[in-house]
C-alpha cells in the first residue's frame, strides 16, 4: 500500500494533514458558534455556512488560474500565510453586534481565499509526481493515501474542539448543553413571546447550572460558550505553522513536481511537454465538465454533516452514550482501532516473518488496549457534544482506505477494477443508501419548529448518525479520491491548475446548495428532507452511467 511511492507524496500529504486539522477543528463548531454567539436562525446559519463552504471550494479556481501563470509552490505558500491571518482574526473575541459580524465575515473571506490558493495546487503537485511513467500506475493509490492523510487531520479535529469547549466552560462552572444557547437568545430577545414550555425548560436548565437570575445567566452563558469557540479557532493557527514547517522542510522531495506547463516549456525540455490536439483537449475538458456536474449533488448531500446532520445531532440524538457506543466517542479508542486494522493488513501483506510477527504483536496490543479502556469505563455514561459525531467520517475514511485499496487491487489483478467514472457513479448510489438510514431514523420525530415550541419527544440512538456516516464514507471513498485522480490524469497539461480549480468550483456549487436543506429545516417532516437528497443522488448516478462510454474514452 505504502511501498514504491515517491517521498514527495508523504511530504505533501503531511503538509495537508496539518492544514486540514485546523480547518476541520474550525468547521466542527462553526454552525454552533454562529447560533450560540449571534443567535442566528437555522436558515441564516445555513446560508452563511453554505456561502463560506462555496467560497472555500470556488476560490481554488482562482488559485489554479494563478498557479498556471506563476507556479504552484508560490500559491501554496501564499495560501498558508493568508489562511493564518484569517484564522487569527476569527480567534479574536468580538462582540455579537454588527462590528462582530463584519469581523467574522472578513476572517471567513481570508480563510476561503487562502484555502483557494493552497488546496487545489497542492493536489496538482501530487498528480505531477505521477506523470513520471515509473509511478503512473500508482496514481489512484497515491490519491487514496493522500485523502487518508487529510482525514487523519480531520479525525482529531472534533476532539480538539470538544476538549477546548469543555475546558473553558468548566473554568466558569458551566457544562455544555445544546438547548441552552437558543433558549437564552429567545429569552433575551423576547421573553414574553416564549411559549410556557420553552420558558419552563430554560428555567430548569438554568437551575441545573446553579443560576437564579435568568437574564444574567443568559448573557454569561452565551459569552463563555462563544469565548470557548474563539479559542477553538486559534487551534487552526498552530496547525498552519506546523503545515508550513513540513512543506518548507521537505520541499526538495517534491521540487520537481512544482513545475507548470509554462515553466516546463520555458526550460526547453520539450520531451516532457505533452501536446494535445484541439480535439483531444475538447474531449477531455467535456468529460471533466460532465463529472463536475454530477459531483455537485454528492457534495450537496455529503456536506450536510456540518449543517443539518449537526442540527440532528444536537436536537434529536441522545446526549449520552452507554455500553459499547461509548467507545466511538473517545478519539483514542478510534486510533487504537485504526492501528489494529493497519496492523492486521500488514500481518497478511508483509513479505518477511519478522515483519509479520511485529505487525501481529502491534495488532494484538491495539485490541487489548481497546478492551482495557472499555473495562475502565465501568458503568459510566459518556456525554456527547454535537460536534463529536463529525469524527466518525474521517475515522471511517482512515480505517477503510486499506480495505478499499485491497478490494480495488484484487479486482485490478483480475482486470475487473471499475474505471474512475464508474466508481463515481457507484458512490452516488451508496450515498442514497446513507440517507435512507436517516429517513428510517427520522420517522415519528417532531418537526424542528415543534421542538422549538417545547414539544416532548424521545431522542434517537447515536447509532443512527454513526451508521449514516459509515455508509456515506463508503460513498466518499468511491467518489472523492477517485475524482481528484481522474482530474489530475485527464486534465490537459496547460490547464491542470484550472481544471483542478473547476473540480473545487463544482464542489463549491454543491456546498452552496447545502443551504437548501438547511433553509427547509423547520416545518417539514425530517424524513422528507433526507428523501430529497436520496432522489438527487439516484438521478446523478443514473446520469453518470448514461454517459459512461464518453467518460471512459476520454481517459484513453
Amino acid at each position: 500500500m505504502f511501498k514504491g511511492h515517491p517521498k514527495g507524496l508523504y511530504a505533501l500529504a503531511l503538509a495537508n494533514t496539518g492544514e486540514r486539522f485546523g480547518y476541520y477543528t474550525m468547521l466542527a463548531i462553526f454552525t454552533l458558534f454562529l447560533q450560540a454567539k449571534f443567535g442566528f436562525s437555522e436558515a441564516l446559519t445555513s446560508n452563511i455556512f453554505a456561502i463560506f463552504l462555496a467560497m472555500v471550494y470556488f476560490l481554488p479556481l482562482l488559485g489554479g488560474w494563478l498557479a498556471d501563470k506563476f507556479g504552484y509552490g508560490k500559491m501554496v505558500t501564499s495560501g498558508i500565510i493568508v489562511m493564518f491571518i484569517g484564522y487569527a482574526c476569527l480567534a479574536v473575541p468580538t462582540g455579537n453586534d454588527g462590528i462582530g459580524v463584519v469581523a467574522m465575515v472578513g476572517a471567513l473571506f481570508l480563510i476561503a481565499l487562502g484555502t483557494g490558493l493552497f488546496k487545489g495546487n497542492l493536489q496538482v503537485m501530487v498528480g505531477n509526481l505521477y506523470d513520471d511513467p515509473k509511478y503512473s500506475s500508482m496514481r489512484d493509490t497515491a490519491f487514496s493515501i493522500f485523502y487518508m492523510a487529510i482525514n487523519i487531520g480531520a479525525l482529531f479535529a472534533p476532539t480538539a474542539a470538544t476538549k477546548i469547549t469543555e475546558y473553558f466552560m468548566g473554568k466558569h462552572d458551566f457544562t455544555y448543553n445544546g438547548d441552552i444557547p437558543a433558549l437564552a437568545h429567545q429569552y433575551l430577545d423576547n421573553a414574553d413571546g416564549m411559549t410556557q414550555e420553552a420558558l419552563n425548560k430554560f428555567q430548569m436548565l438554568a437551575q441545573q447550572e446553579g443560576a437564579t437570575d435568568l437574564t444574567s445567566f443568559a448573557h454569561e452563558y452565551i459569552d463563555v460558550l462563544s469565548g470557548s469557540y474563539h479559542w477553538g479557532f486559534a487551534v487552526a493557527c498552530v496547525s498552519l505553522i506546523v503545515s508550513m514547517a513540513i512543506y518548507l522542510g521537505f520541499k526538495k522531495t517534491f521540487k520537481h513536481a512544482d513545475v507548470n506547463a509554462k515553466q516546463l516549456a520555458a526550460s526547453g525540455n520539450k520531451e516532457q511537454v505533452v501536446e494535445l490536439t484541439p480535439e483531444q483537449t475538447k474531449s477531455r475538458i467535456t468529460a471533466l465538465m460532465l463529472v463536475f456536474a454530477v459531483v455537485i449533488f454528492f457534495w450537496m448531500a455529503f456536506h450536510q454533516n456540518g449543517l443539518t446532520l449537526t442540527f440532528f445531532a444536537r436536537d434529536y440524538t441522545a446526549q449520552t452514550a452507554a455500553g459499547f457506543d461509548r467507545l466511538g466517542f473517545d478519539v483514542f479508542n478510534l486510533l487504537l482501532i485504526i492501528i489494529a486494522v493497519y496492523g492486521l493488513f500488514s500481518t497478511f501483506q508483509s513479505k518477511t516473518s519478522k515483519s509479520r510477527i511485529i505487525s501481529g504483536i502491534v495488532t494484538v496490543l491495539a485490541i487489548v488496549g481497546v478492551v482495557v479502556k472499555y473495562q475502565m469505563m465501568g458503568d459510566k455514561t459518556v456525554a456527547i457534544l454535537p460536534q463529536m459525531f463529525q469524527q466518525f467520517n474521517p475515522f471511517f475514511v482512515v480505517a477503510l482506505t486499506p480495505v478499499s485499496m485491497a478490494v480495488f487491487g484484487a479486482l485490478a489483478k483480475r482486470g475487473k477494477e471499475p474505471s474512475a467514472p464508474r466508481k463515481i457513479g457507484i458512490g452516488m448510489f451508496i450515498a442514497a443508501v446513507g440517507f435512507a438510514i436517516m429517513v428510517l431514523g427520522s420517522l415519528g420525530l417532531p418537526t424542528p419548529d415543534a421542538v422549538k415550541a417545547g414539544v416532548e419527544y424521545s431522542r434517537v440512538s447515536p447509532n443512527i448518525l454513526i451508521s449514516t456516516y459509515l455508509v456515506l464514507t463508503f460513498a466518499e471513498l468511491f467518489l472523492s479520491p477517485m475524482g481528484i485522480s481522474f482530474v489530475s490524469k485527464v486534465a490537459p497539461p496547460k490547464y491542470k491548475g484550472a481544471m483542478m480549480g473547476c473540480w473545487f468550483a463544482a464542489t463549491a456549487i454543491g456546498n452552496y446548495l447545502v443551504s437548501i436543506i438547511g433553509m427547509l429545516w423547520g416545518s417539514l417532516p425530517l424524513w422528507s428532507l433526507w428523501a430529497i437528497l436520496i432522489a438527487l443522488c439516484l438521478i446523478s448516478a443514473l446520469f453518470i452511467f448514461s454517459i459512461m462510454k464518453k467518460l471512459e474514452n476520454a481517459t484513453k
